[in-house]
This record gives C-alpha cells, structure tokens and sequence, in this order.
C-alpha cells in the first residue's frame, strides 16, 4: 500500500457514489442457483469466474460452424418499469437471440445477458435473471454467465436495460437460407399471441403514452389490463424448428424471424432477388391488441405489418409436400402452426392479400 496515498478513512467511498459491493455480492447469490438450472453437460464449471467453459461436442458435427446472435429487449423494459414487474421480459430476451440462431438452422448452446441498472436492487435482478432461465430452459440453452453493471449518477435508480448474445452451431453445408428457398415452397407460420419484443416505442406512444393507464382493461370487455397484455413473453420457437430439422431434414430451407421489420421486412430475407412470398393475412388469427394499436393510434395497414408480427411469429419456408408434417410436428410441440402462403417467382417482393 506504500504507493498509494494516505487519506482519511472517512473520505470518499464507491458506496458514497451511488455503487453497492454488496448487493453485487448479495444479487450473486440469489442468481447462483437459478443460472445452475440451465446447465447443459457440456458446460464445464459455475458462474463467478472471467469467463464462462462450453466444451463443444465436436464427435457429433463433421464441420461444426458457429453461429452468434446479439439483442435485447428494447423499450418493452419502460413497460415491465412502470408495471413493477420482470418476470417475462427474460423470456422475451432469450427468445430474441435463439430464433435468430434458428433461422439460420443452428441449434442454440449457450447465452450470456448484460444488465446495466441505474441502482441494484438484488431482488428486480433475480427476477428477471429468474425469467431469462426459465427461457434457457425451454430452448435447451445454457446461461453460460453474463455482467451486471450499476450505472450510478448515469442512469435514473430505477432505470434498466438488459441485452445479450447468443452462440449456436450448425453443420457446414446444412445452413437454413434464401438460397435453400425455390418456387413452389409453402410457406408455414408459428403463431404469436402478443407482440413479442418489437415495436414498442409505437405501441408505448398510443398505448401508454396517450391512455397513461396500464391498469386499465387491454381493450373494451378484455379480463385482463394492458400492463399485462404488453407483457406477455415472447413465444420461443427454436427447439420446434430444431424438431422440424430433426424429422422433415432437407425439405425445410428457411426461416424468418418475425421481430423488427414486421411480416414484410422480415420475410423478404429469405427470398432470392428471383422470388416473391404470397402472404394470405386471413389465415392466421391476428389478437386484439394489435386491432387496438390501430384503432388508438389510426396507423395504416401498411404500417402495422412492417412494424409488428401481426400474430405470425415465424415464417418457415419447406417443400410442399412436407408441410402437412410440419404442422403436425409444431403442434406437437405446443406452437399453433398453419400454412400462410407459397413462394413463387418474382422480383424478391412480400406480397399481402
């Protein structure tokens, strides 16, 4: 210590600055076991160390190829704030990052989350941590590890923000992708009951900004309020797509992953320059929230499918023979699955009738 200066005990101190060791060291507890959940038996070792072990079962690929994915949850968090609850938005995080990995046909491994807070507070941390599990473990993903910062004096105490990143792997050769795509291919779609994790900051404006009542009922006669309505968590669908790897093989060649963009935005990256995607929008059921965002906001029908899901999760484009099986194989595993349109040749367009 001779190198350092002699002061007084009383002095400055990291707590005086707004940052607590020990709720870090108490948040690191209550999370310990909850992140053990999610272990896979390929993870080697717990959380607390500088970095997190995955040893990568390479017997079982000829030519492994990694796959990464980074996102967050973005302002659907403002939502989960001024309700005072964060026991969803977790889910929503791990689903933002597998499905993309999914779409590329790679099976998800492990994830690490950042959340950076304003003031810690042990127990909003463990809930969400709780909610980012409890979506590891429906994907078969291991919480590998992650970082908590406290943002004193820069972020409001109450302030948060959550992202992650997320690693998978897929054989060489065996991608998911536009190229896979051909005329002919029927398009299925996985349903989604709410608006997952995009769009919010037009959801946010007529919704809560305009009605500033989130205890309020969702929509005229609705059994529920808004607040929960926008916070009901993202469906994951990862693991059905990894089943219909698994059992259909080759006959599915894409998937889109319907989050920022909408329908439209997202659609169109799994078709070729020579393709178009015909979308019938009256088979699916799109819920009323999304009806109500309209109706409050008076936001065009172009807007809304290049804003939101709509009700339609994810797009998976497969030989038509097989879509019969993939229906079947989505029910199976809990996602409402229907056929929404067909590809065919064109000039790279999503078409909406």
């Amino acid at each position: 210590m001779s190198r350092l200066l002699e002061q007084p005990v009383n002095g400055t101190t990291y707590a005086g600055s707004g940052v607590s060791i020990e709720a870090g060291d108490e948040a690191v507890e209550r999370i310990k076991d909850i992140v053990a959940s999610t272990k896979r038996p390929e993870v080697l070792g717990g959380i607390g160390g500088f970095g997190g072990l995955f040893t990568l079962d390479i017997a079982k690929y000829t030519s492994p190829v990694l796959v990464a994915s980074a996102d967050g949850v973005g302002t659907k968090l403002d939502v989960a704030r001024h309700v005072g609850r964060y026991d969803t938005v977790g889910i929503d995080l791990v689903a933002m990052l597998v499905d993309d990995l999914a779409c590329v046909g790679a099976e998800p491994l492990f994830l690490l989350d950042y959340v950076a807070v304003g003031k810690l507070e042990p127990a909003r941390l463990e809930e969400l941590v709780t909610g980012i599990a409890a979506g590891c473990r429906l994907a078969n993903t291991a919480l590998l590890g992650g970082e908590t910062a406290e943002h004193a004096g820069v972020m409001a105490p109450d302030d948060l923000d959550v992202a992650g990143f997320a690693v998978g792997v897929v054989e060489r050769g065996e991608e998911l992708g536009p190229e896979r795509v051909r005329d002919g291919d029927v398009l299925v779609g996985f349903a989604s009951p709410g608006l997952r994790s995009n769009g919010y900051s037009l959801a946010r404006r007529v919704l809560v900004t305009a009605v500033g009542d989130l205890n309020a009922p969702a929509w005229e006669g609705a059994d529920h309020n808004l607040g929960d309505e926008l916070l009901v968590p993202s469906v994951i669908y990862a693991p059905t797509v990894m089943a219909l790897r698994h059992d259909l093989g080759r006959a599915v060649h894409a998937c889109a992953h319907i989050t920022g963009g909408g329908i439209v935005g997202n659609v169109a990256r799994i078709l070729t320059p020579d393709l178009d995607a015909l979308i019938d929008m009256e088979s699916f059921e799109t819920p009323q929230i999304f009806f109500e965002i309209q109706r409050r906001g008076r936001v065009h029908a172009d807007e809304m499918v290049r804003v939101f899901n709509c009700g339609l999760g994810m797009v998976v484009a497969l030989d038509s023979s097989a879509a019969d099986a993939a229906i079947s194989i989505a029910r199976d595993n809990g996602i409402v699955a229907m056929i929404v349109g067909s590809v065919t040749s064109g000039t790279g367009e999503v078409v909406l009738s």
